[in-house]
């Protein structure tokens, strides 16, 4: 750059590591909350990008982010709102009139918008609504009118088309000089007299071809389309297999009624993600802001279930209470088996829920993972049983031959469990998968208490059959 020329100005500059600058701009935010003013914390407030800003809402506590909201709420950037977690965003809107976020939920693209009012009450929505312009209303109220978590709800419904017998020329005209065009896009759909897409197209092509070439001529006629009531997930992995970047949504006749883009799937794989780890956690959608009681009645029925499990797995040991009062070298031993069994079966179960998620696995080929599980306990079975038998006649060598007999005893039941847990950490997620229950839910409560009572009732049963 010549010396008499000045650079730019860079408003938001991000840099691989900007975690102490964040830091620092965190610090301030909370000493400003606590002291300063209405007018230093606005100021202060122009150094945050929006992002970095929604995280910082997340890390407060409730009285400092109630002040936070008061100042934000004045002059909202929608770009924020959309980039809060939904208990947060909720926090705002609450804080707003229906028309304030009218307001502002007509500077988002459709979808982000529609987002936004899919978690009011239906009450609260309408109110705002009817503040929406009616453009505007009727492109937000056409993704409301699908599923939850479906490509209608996660759509944009500001699209550019251009017929099928336009010219380069007349599209790069047509995209100079129109202003009712999206912000940014990256695609544009070729479509039929019935608004049906025939072609999509980048706009590096376009910039590449010859102004007298009809678009026909250059679109790719092997887009995916994606149904509008398609689950969110499959469209994720729709645009993961193909490269996608963009995908046109449709009604049930052929119609484009939108697209989704791929910062749209990026998110989308983000909360499928976070839904799945708090589930297989036994969790469901609670949050670190949730308060005491929330967070215990969001626990209490997987807890609840777990001790039932746990129950079972403890009246299979009082079958064989006399058995362990004869030797108490059986109660030392036997959770030895059950743990085993346990990391086993989470093992298989972590595998298969993600092969189910991505759809790797299908019944084409739901059998040979089956017979593969099933191999591979056997194979660690017999290994780790070898490995626990001989560490178990070493521990306990001072009782003589009754330790050789609890080293069988252990190596058997070991085989057994591992085999087990094996197998149900396969078939207990594939079926509640065909009967319609998200695996991620339930799989892992049920596969801990298969390995417990199978594991517990063979070292047992064993004992009991072998020393008694």
């Amino acid at each position: 750059m010549p010396d008499n020329q000045e650079s730019p100005e860079i408003i938001h500059r991000i840099e691989p590591d900007t975690s102490v600058e964040t830091a620092a701009l965190f610090d301030q935010l909370v000493s400003l909350l606590d002291s300063g003013t209405d007018e230093q914390l606005a100021q202060h407030l122009h150094g945050f990008h929006h992002s970095d800003l929604a995280d910082a809402f997340g890390l407060l506590d409730r009285p400092l982010r109630k002040r936070l909201i008061d100042v934000v709420k004045t002059e909202l950037d929608p770009d924020l709102l959309f980039e809060l977690e939904d208990h947060l965003r909720k926090e705002v809107t609450d804080s707003l009139t229906a028309r304030e976020v009218a307001e502002v939920i007509t500077e988002m693209d459709s979808d982000e918008a529609v987002q936004v009012l899919e978690d009011m009450d239906e009450g609260d929505r309408a109110e705002v609504l009817s503040s929406v312009p009616q453009e505007e209303r009727e492109d937000i109220e056409v993704g409301l009118a699908f599923p939850e978590e479906s490509a209608g709800r996660r759509m944009q419904t500001d699209v550019v088309t251009v017929g099928t017998n336009w010219t380069v020329g007349q599209t790069i005209d047509y995209l100079r000089e129109e202003s009712d065009l999206p912000e940014e896009f990256l695609d544009l759909f070729v479509v039929d007299e019935d608004a049906r897409p025939v072609g999509i197209i980048s706009l590096s092509q376009i910039l590449r071809s010859p102004r007298s070439t009809l678009m026909r001529e250059i679109a790719d006629e092997t887009q995916v389309l994606v149904p509008a009531v398609t689950l969110q997930e499959e469209v994720a992995l729709l645009f993961e297999k193909y490269d996608l970047t963009t995908a046109g949504v449709i009604d049930a006749s052929g119609k484009l009624l939108g697209m989704i883009t791929v910062d749209d799937v990026m998110e989308v794989a983000r909360e499928e993600f976070e839904e799945d780890i708090l589930l297989l956690g036994g969790v469901g959608e609670e949050t670190i802001d949730d308060g005491v009681l929330q967070s215990s009645a969001k626990r209490f029925a997987w807890l609840l279930v777990n001790l039932v499990t746990a129950a079972l797995a403890s009246l299979v040991i009082s079958m064989f209470d006399a058995t362990i009062e004869q030797m108490v070298a059986l109660a030392v031993l036997m959770p030895i088996v059950a743990s085993m069994g346990g990391n086993a079966g989470t093992q298989t179960l972590t595998i298969t829920v993600r092969a189910l998620a991505t759809k790797e696995l299908t019944s084409y080929n739901t059998m040979r993972a089956i017979r593969k599980e099933l191999l591979v306990g056997v194979l660690n079975g017999f290994l780790f049983a070898l490995l626990a038998g001989v560490a178990t006649v070493f521990i306990f060598g001072d009782l003589g031959e009754t330790s050789i007999l609890l080293g069988g005893i252990i190596a058997g039941a070991m085989v057994i469990n591992m085999i087990v847990a094996g197998l149900s950490g396969v078939v207990l997620p594939v079926l509640l998968d065909r009967w319609g229950v998200d695996p991620a839910v339930a799989s892992g409560v049920f596969v801990t208490t298969v390995t417990d009572v199978v594991g517990f009732f063979a070292f047992l049963a064993l004992a009991s059959l072998v020393m008694l």
